[in-house]
């Protein structure tokens, strides 16, 4: 444990270096000017400090009231030795964070034992945090090891619901992909991109609660499958509440209001504007954008400048401008992420589509 001595005495200096040297393991750094000590502090950091009062310069409350205003030594104990009795100067070193006080002339045995103790405690604490800091490091190692699992699960059950209702993997992570990319752009921060990148995969849970010739109906759906196929919202919701993951906290969002519209005439709740989530606002462009370019049951894929032109020509009534703005910003790599699998899908002119099918 180190030590700073701070006395213009030679002989008290060495009274001060022989009775904390004959503390085992101690270390003792000397200096007849305070301002010396004050400059190495950025490299000897000391976990205790010995000031007298009385120097020429500087005395030992100003030399105190530098140590706190250090974040290297803030809460560093400060022992004041001085041989004046007034009352002003000891509450004066009081409220400059003195830890504690030592009349002259010194005893060096009670030196000794104020110094033993105060370098005990310090050793405890330096005990206590290195404990503490391994602590939290496992404590991080196994959160990751949960967040890897987390994803890892909600990917499998995503890709496993994707095959049920006739799509794809690859729109899952397309979604995914998309959505990261809107989010960044509109400036959230990268654990809210993350959520959102993750929980995306979610976005059509609730359609594990519908019948399969809803699902894999080939043609277009009557006003009643409609309605049917539009509680996959409600289904979701229900299927990821009461969570107390934050991941699934976003999933439960997205899964119900990824088909609200901005001008409030979308579902289940017909919301508007900033009341639909942000990260549901992001998803439902990723969602639909893919969905209009990819082959399907029902429809032939649509060409990506057309589906395009569709997102940003439903700028300020199905999406959010802000979020489309976004998106544009971000459009040529998104153009060369569809561009990569464009291949795979039969093009087709634009035809009326319902977007309320299927994912989109």
């Amino acid at each position: 444990m180190r030590v700073f001595v701070i006395d213009d005495s030679p002989s008290v200096v060495a009274t001060l270096r022989r009775a904390v040297e004959a503390i085992k393991g101690s270390e003792v750094v000397s200096f007849l000017h305070p301002n010396e000590a004050l400059a190495r502090l950025e490299d000897k950091t000391p976990d205790l400090i010995l000031v007298d009062y009385m120097m020429p310069g500087m005395n030992g409350v100003e030399v105190i009231t530098h140590l706190r205003k250090n974040k290297l030594t803030a809460h560093v104990p400060a022992i004041m030795i001085t041989s004046r009795k007034e009352a002003d100067i000891k509450l004066a070193a009081m409220k400059a964070g003195a830890t504690e006080f030592l009349n002259k002339p010194i005893d060096e045995t009670e030196l000794t034992i104020r110094v033993r103790n105060i370098l005990s405690i310090g050793e405890e604490r330096l005990a206590l945090a290195t404990k503490a800091a391994a602590l939290q490091r496992d404590f991080d190692a196994a959160m990751k090891r949960v967040e890897r699992h987390e994803e890892e699960i909600i990917w499998r059950l995503s890709k496993a619901i994707a095959c049920r209702h006739g799509e794809t993997a690859d729109h899952l992570d397309r979604v995914a992909i998309v959505a990261r990319m809107i989010a960044e752009e509109v400036g959230l921060d990268a654990g809210q991109c993350r959520m959102i990148f993750l929980a995306s995969a979610l976005h059509d849970v609730g359609k594990i609660g519908l019948p399969d010739a809803i699902l894999s109906k080939p043609g277009p759906l009557s006003a009643e499958e409609r309605q049917q196929m539009q509680r996959h919202t409600d289904f979701g919701a229900d299927i990821l509440s009461d969570s107390p993951s934050e991941l699934i906290q976003v999933a439960r969002k997205i899964a119900e209001s990824h088909h609200e519209r901005w001008d409030g005439g979308g579902y289940p709740k017909g919301l508007s504007g900033t009341s639909i989530p942000i990260e549901a606002r992001i998803v439902a462009i990723a969602d639909v954008f893919d969905a209009l370019c990819s082959k399907r049951a029902y429809k032939a894929a649509w060409p990506i400048a057309d589906a395009f032109r569709e997102i940003v020509n439903s700028s300020g009534t199905h999406f959010d401008p802000a979020c489309v703005a976004a998106f544009c910003r971000c459009w040529m790599d998104i153009k060369a992420l569809f561009e990569f699998r464009q291949d795979d899908n039969a093009t087709a002119t634009v035809p009326d589509l319902q977007l309320s099918r299927g994912s989109a």
